[in-house]
């Protein structure tokens, strides 16, 4: 730890999860891991330690917060559960799905930046679920990293991003899926929508609601569903409905170049660009360069889901002038969730 550290990383024992319900408890934060990407959370009912989130990460008011419950019980008291969110979180909870839901008076309006709804969902890793019941509150936890930057999927690359401005990390191991949660939108029940794609697709949605599910449209079709046209994708100052649908998101400082798919001719360009990074989705065939890296030996999704950010990370470090990416081939849950990581990432600021 540099001397501009201050934060500490907990092993997880019964001892340390009580000290860090208490922290949370008291109105401080506490980074936490989750079965996504870790959270930096705070008691959501809070009004004041959610403000401290905001200020923690650099993040902009009008990009909501989600609400960590551990039990359904508790969703209801967060949010109004309609019959379709019962059902949906029977089948999905714990794990990678958020319901935006109407809101109830408790949550404190920076939690929603100002809407009358209210992102919820109760997290499958059983540190997180421990800690909301520890600590006897709902805790609302936007990714732990400083905002726009690539999600953080290990307690070091929380420290590596925040150690200088919260004091507590709670080490969980690397997440599991790698990327965030789904995000469906169930203020309606007869018009679900999704507004975030993760690893719970739109079908898997209709099969339990009955309904069709609008599924999520890519932003670099240039085409929205009005569902996520009305959350407000651009880097606007109006109140997104849902976290991460801004258009630059998930963003390392080197440039990412996102082309469709890697060809013949790739590693040849790889051999004549010694100084840029080539990220594959599966592990080249030979002898492969210094240049030259991937994120699944065989091309599994969910390798690829689980390594992205930290692959994304080191390369980030490694000096490279560029970064050569291609899309995911396919329409399951995970592509689609992959491929809008990468095209927010690799969208630039104006």
């Amino acid at each position: 730890m540099t001397p501009t550290m201050r934060a500490r990383i907990y092993r997880p024992t019964g001892r340390n999860l009580a000290r860090l319900a208490r922290v949370l408890a008291g109105g401080g934060l506490v980074a936490v891991p989750a079965e996504t990407v870790y959270g930096l959370a705070a008691d959501a009912l809070d009004a004041r330690a959610c403000r401290a989130i905001f200020k923690a990460k650099g993040r902009p008011a009008n990009d909501p917060l989600i609400v960590h419950v551990a039990s359904v019980q508790q969703a209801g008291e967060v949010a109004v559960l309609s019959d379709a969110a019962r059902a949906v979180a029977k089948k999905f909870w714990p794990g990678p799905l958020t319901l935006v839901l109407p809101r109830r008076p408790c949550v404190p309006r920076v939690v929603t930046s100002g809407l009358d709804s209210v992102a919820v969902r109760m997290p499958a890793h059983p540190l997180f679920l421990e800690l909301i019941r520890l600590s006897g509150c709902p805790l609302a936890a936007p990714s732990a990293n400083p905002f726009g930057y690539i999600s953080p999927t290990t307690a070091e690359h929380v420290r590596d991003g925040l150690g200088s401005r919260i004091g507590h990390i709670l080490d969980g191991g690397a997440a599991a899926i790698g990327v965030e949660s789904t995000i469906l939108d169930l203020r309606d029940p007869q018009q679900p929508a999704i507004l975030r794609p993760g690893a719970i697709s739109a079908e898997a949605l209709a099969k339990i609601l009955g309904v069709p599910v609008a599924p999520y449209v890519p932003t670099a079709s240039g085409k929205k569903s009005a569902r996520v046209a009305d959350a407000s994708t651009s880097n606007s100052a109006s109140p997104a409905l849902a976290p991460g649908l801004l258009e630059q998101h998930y963003s390392p400082r080197t440039p990412l170049n996102l082309v469709d798919a890697f060809d013949a001719g790739t590693r040849e360009l790889a051999r004549d660009h010694a100084d840029e990074a080539f990220l594959f989705l599966k592990k080249p065939t030979g002898k492969t360069r210094p240049n030259e890296f991937w994120l699944s030996t065989r091309g599994h999704l969910a390798e690829v889901a689980h390594g992205l950010f930290a692959r994304l990370r080191q390369l980030d470090d490694g000096n490279w002038r560029k970064i050569h990416v291609a899309r995911a081939p396919g329409r399951t849950a995970l592509a689609v969730a992959v491929n809008d990581r990468l095209t927010r990432a690799a969208a630039r600021r104006p």
